[in-house]
């Protein structure tokens, strides 16, 4: 059984191991593959393990020994899974891998909105403190999180637990999910998506991307939320329409925005949301502490195994 990773390094930069999938074939590795590499490498695989490098019908149908195919993240829109079930191609995915630390992800940029820990810093380390007539300043508002309303849109694994830390930072919490919860935790509330964008303090996007999500903030959504409020996302840049967030961030429509996805990565130097108005962008890391990377690196074992087991799991 042959086993080719097409691109390992982001999962594995050299602090976890591959061992247990050598325990189960013959095992290539590759950091990164471009579309060019892909046939060259992955032509005799009958295992095909991916996180960013897309999969499309036209690769796919060049691939005559593939039976599998391991998506080392949640989401399986880099792999055209319609053609790979006509194939037969069993594609799977790791789900719910990543709660706890893309939550502490959404509170560690919520807290730079509300507090800019590292603008101070940077302003102490210039002088500007030594120089100070006064034994404190701040540079912006500094917001108390206790009593706001933080809209949570997906309420997966990490939409629950960010409700969770929501409530013990003291916040009323707001969600909105394509079903209903039968069980909600205390201090939550489910409501539709317009009231969520108009009476949310803070909006986290923890939603996967769909046709119908696609795009959903944009001029239109954004209008309807307050002047003081923050955007999160740490979901999937096509969410927003870049274009109208970084018009509405300019005009002081909304308060600011921190976002560790774009909808180019790496980050597209024409983005316009580079250099926008209070914007914070990190480089797609809430997924990527060590323990997190660990969990997937187990669960797309177990996923495997499943496979080899004739009895597939997670499947797309």
């Amino acid at each position: 059984m042959k086993m080719v990773v097409l691109d390992g390094f982001a999962l594995n930069p050299g602090d976890l191991s591959w061992e247990k999938f050598e325990q189960l074939g013959e095992l290539i590795v590759y950091d990164r593959s471009s579309e060019k590499q892909i046939l060259e490498r992955a032509k005799d695989a009958q295992i095909l393990l991916t996180n960013k490098t897309v999969l499309n019908r036209e690769i796919l149908s060049q691939l005559s020994s593939l039976l599998y195919i391991g998506v080392l993240a949640t989401g399986v829109n880099v792999v055209d899974t319609e053609y790979a079930a006509e194939k037969g191609i069993v594609v799977t995915s790791v789900r719910n891998y990543s709660g706890l630390s893309a939550a502490q992800m959404v509170f560690a940029l919520l807290l730079e909105l509300t507090n800019r820990v590292g603008h101070h810093s940077e302003t102490v380390n210039d002088g500007k403190w030594s120089k100070s007539e006064d034994f404190c300043y701040w540079d912006y508002p500094l917001v108390e999180l206790d009593g706001l309303t933080m809209g949570v849109v997906g309420y997966g694994g990490i939409g629950q637990a960010v409700a969770g830390m929501s409530r013990a930072f003291g916040m009323k919490v707001l969600i909105n999910t394509r079903r209903k919860p039968d069980n909600l935790m205390d201090g939550v509330e489910y409501t539709d998506l317009d009231s969520l964008f108009k009476n949310s303090d803070v909006i986290t996007l923890l939603c996967p991307l769909t046709p119908e999500t696609k795009g959903m903030i944009n001029q239109s959504s954004l209008g309807k939320m307050k002047t003081s409020s923050f955007l999160i996302n740490i979901s999937r840049g096509a969410l927003i329409i870049e274009e109208d967030l970084a018009v509405a961030l300019n005009n002081d429509q909304i308060a600011g925005a921190a976002l560790d996805v774009l909808k180019s990565e790496p980050a597209d130097p024409n983005c316009p949301l580079l250099g926008a108005k209070n914007c914070y962008i990190t480089p797609h890391i809430a997924w990527a502490t060590r323990a997190s990377r660990n969990r997937l690196m187990d669960l797309a074992i177990e996923n495997l195994q499943a496979f080899l087991d004739r009895v597939p799991q997670n499947t797309a």
